[in-house]
């Protein structure tokens, strides 16, 4: 079973486009620690079922991260639809 992590930061590229914008997640550990994966890293992790991820969207709502592709095949993160039509990964702080 997936450990679950949420995602409580992000690095974005200076990309317009949402399929290309971020480069790295982050969150923080149950010790306290802070993790940082490349978005590479997160998606080999979601696909060979070691971590699962979340976010609590604008209205404290556990909202799951899922991959999606793009229309030419490149993976990418984006979270499950909910009640807001927020981006819920784009709209998260920059990691340190």
């Amino acid at each position: 079973m997936a450990d679950l992590h949420e995602i409580k930061c992000i690095n974005k590229s200076d990309r317009y486009n949402i399929h290309e914008r971020i480069l790295s997640i982050g969150g923080i550990n149950f010790n306290g620690t802070r993790w940082k994966l490349s978005l590479t890293d997160a998606i080999v992790g979601i696909e060979n079922n070691k971590w699962a991820f979340y976010v609590n969207n604008s209205y404290g709502q556990k909202v799951n991260v899922i991959i999606s592709k793009t229309a030419a095949g490149n993976k990418y993160l984006r979270t499950e639809a909910d009640t807001t039509e927020k981006n819920n990964l784009l709209e998260l702080p920059e990691c340190n």
